[in-house]
């Protein structure tokens, strides 16, 4: 078996509410089959409505920027170097405070089906 590589340069770009998501790995990507990893960017100012992955655990680490993930069990600052979980079926949203773009390396499993779970925004 081969090991699978992607740049960001040629990662999918997806249009998000608030976000680019950059799919960096995931099904159809390589070998990969048990998870989907990517890279959100949120412009400084930006924080956009939650959202819930029903089915997916999400782990985030920050790369740059500031901001804030917020849940309804409380808020956690969003700084470079912190890694945050976030269980399945738990509405979560993320705010960008600048005054540089908020980079995200984010990992799902299973995979998720990018912007799928914008529909449960409401």
């Amino acid at each position: 078996m081969l090991i699978s590589w992607t740049t960001r340069e040629s990662a999918e770009v997806f249009q998000l509410p608030g976000r680019d998501w950059l799919l960096c790995m995931g099904p159809g990507i390589g070998d990969v089959q048990n998870l989907t990893v990517g890279l959100s960017i949120f412009p400084p100012g930006s924080a956009p409505p939650g959202h819930v992955h029903d089915a997916e655990e999400e782990v985030i680490y920050v790369v740059s920027g500031h901001g804030e993930l917020r849940t309804s069990e409380g808020s956690v600052p969003l700084e470079p170097g912190t890694c945050v979980y976030v269980p399945s079926g738990l509405r979560h949203a993320t705010a960008s405070y600048g005054p540089e773009s908020l980079e995200l390396v984010t990992a799902f499993s299973p995979p998720v089906v990018p912007g799928s779970y914008e529909a449960t925004q409401q």
